[in-house]
């Protein structure tokens, strides 16, 4: 016994010995990777005044640039960027816009080019493009584990080369990149500014992990293991962590809805600087398209806007339109079509789109079921105009462009009962309906069922108020609200 208490002893006074060296060994440590990271911040600063040029006025132009490496995507996250390009170009006459992107297949003008063609969208000024060569450090196919935390450091390594490349007065990350704020602020010596669309991780994220769901982001060999679920849902814990220190670094933050705005206060914690701007739906366009009570129906069709991606739950669509199909009698009902328009951002979607394929070759439904795929501004217009009812099957959707297309193009909108659609988009105007919301196949079967068992004038009615609801989310509207929120950035 008493051997055991001197061997404790004694280990506790070589603790003791070797605390006070080790706290020494970590405090030079620290201090030479401060000095590290202040001697890189000089060299930075350094190299800005030694590419900076000045304007025509004799004036420094103010350098604002946008981290978006998926420009030339063609999404709701895209119209946001050109819009708040074209905004600032409106209103600061001495600023270069510039767009760090990853889309080296193609040039600057055939960017600039796609962005009229998809969005209608001009730009005064021409912009700077700065093409990243890692972008595949932020492709999720990299990291077939830990995909978030390989993702977010993956675009800390992206931004540096961004940084290097062009070292801007004002940095804006407009796709989500929330980890690149730090390295622009305390390196880059930059004013930032994020748009947020959808947190990176939220709290309901951590509650699909913590009641062991099922989804597309947590597989079903983590769900059957309580023990892989603990350890996930630690690694999330941890991540929402470091998350909410990253994102309070942040000058100004943009929310698009009322959902993301909830996620982010209880994740930053930096209501001060947060706001909601909801993104730029081009409504007018869309208005433009004649209302009209249906007279004589030769046909149904059902149009349904959002890119390729997992996220956007395609397969719910083409399961719930199968069932809708079961019920229908076709000798006695008009034809109805399924029309699915996205676009393909790389070779990943092109064979997530060759998936939903076989799925309708599976359930009989091939013919009935149509693919339009980065299709001109123009078609997509008049796929809308044409359409009665307008599908979005998202489950906790940021927000939702595609869904105010649909309302504004006259549509009966049937979106999901969560996030943005549910809080912001499709809820009563004047105490009036309209749209209608739906969660799983069975639900959204039978309201479409229910959409189409409804009298013409009926839908007008509906069709009408939901025109009449989506004003607030205008280009107009935007301008105003982002302008208002990025003032402190140009102060």
């Amino acid at each position: 016994m008493v051997a055991g208490g001197l061997c404790l002893c004694g280990l506790l006074r070589l603790l003791s010995s070797l605390l006070i060296p080790a706290l020494f060994l970590s405090g030079i440590l620290c201090l030479c990777l401060f000095v590290l990271l202040w001697g890189i911040r000089l060299w930075i600063q350094q190299r800005k005044k030694q590419l900076a040029s000045s304007g025509t006025d004799g004036k420094q132009p103010l350098t604002v640039a946008f981290f978006h490496p998926y420009c030339n995507a063609g999404g709701g996250g895209e119209r946001v960027l050109w819009c708040a390009i074209r905004t600032l170009q409106k209103k600061y006459k001495n600023i270069t816009c510039v767009v760090y992107t990853g889309d080296r297949d193609v040039t600057g003008e055939d960017i600039i080019a796609g962005a009229l063609r998809r969005f209608n969208i001009k730009l005064s000024h021409p912009v700077k493009f700065v093409f990243l060569e890692k972008r595949y450090l932020v492709e999720a196919a990299l990291y077939p584990y830990f995909t978030l935390l390989g993702q977010s450091l993956g675009s800390v390594l992206l931004g540096w080369e961004a940084l290097l490349k062009c070292i801007p007065d004002v940095y804006i990350d407009s796709m989500g990149y929330a980890f690149t704020l730090p390295l622009f602020k305390y390196m880059g010596g930059c004013r930032v500014g994020c748009y947020v669309h959808y947190p990176t991780i939220s709290t309901d994220m951590l509650s699909v992990v913590r009641n062991q769901d099922t989804r597309f982001n947590n597989a079903a060999f983590i769900t059957n293991s309580p023990l892989v679920s603990k350890f996930k849902l630690v690694y999330y814990y941890l991540f929402a962590f470091l998350y909410g220190l990253v994102g309070s670094c942040s000058d100004v933050v943009m929310v698009n809805s009322s959902w993301t705005l909830n996620h982010i206060l209880s994740l930053w914690r930096s209501a001060a600087c947060t706001s909601v701007v909801y993104p730029p739906c081009d409504v007018q366009t869309f208005l433009d398209i004649p209302l009209e009570e249906e007279k004589s129906i030769t046909k149904y069709s059902i149009v349904s806007v959002s890119q390729f991606r997992p996220e956007k739950d395609h397969p719910l669509q083409i399961r719930a339109f199968a069932k809708l199909l079961e019920k229908r009698r076709p000798v006695q009902q008009p034809p109805l079509k399924l029309i699915l328009i996205g676009g393909c951002r790389n070779q990943q979607d092109e064979e997530r789109v060759n998936k939903l394929r076989r799925l309708c070759e599976e359930l009989g439904v091939a013919e009935h079921v149509v693919f339009r795929i980065n299709i001109p501004f123009e078609e997509l217009k008049q796929h809308l105009g044409e359409a009665t009812i307008g599908l979005h099957t998202m489950w906790n959707e940021h927000f939702g462009i595609g869904v105010v297309e649909c309302m504004a193009a006259g549509t009966v909108i049937l979106a999901h009962n969560s996030g943005g659609p549910k809080l912001d988009i499709v809820v009563p105007y004047e105490g009036h309906i309209t749209g209608f919301l739906a969660e799983d196949e069975d639900s959204y079967a039978e309201t479409m069922a229910r959409i189409l068992s409804l009298s013409p004038e009926k839908r007008l009615e509906i069709r009408e108020k939901a025109r009449q609801s989506v004003h607030r989310f205008s280009d107009r509207h935007f301008e105003e609200t982002f302008l208002l929120s990025v003032e402190p950035l140009f102060k």
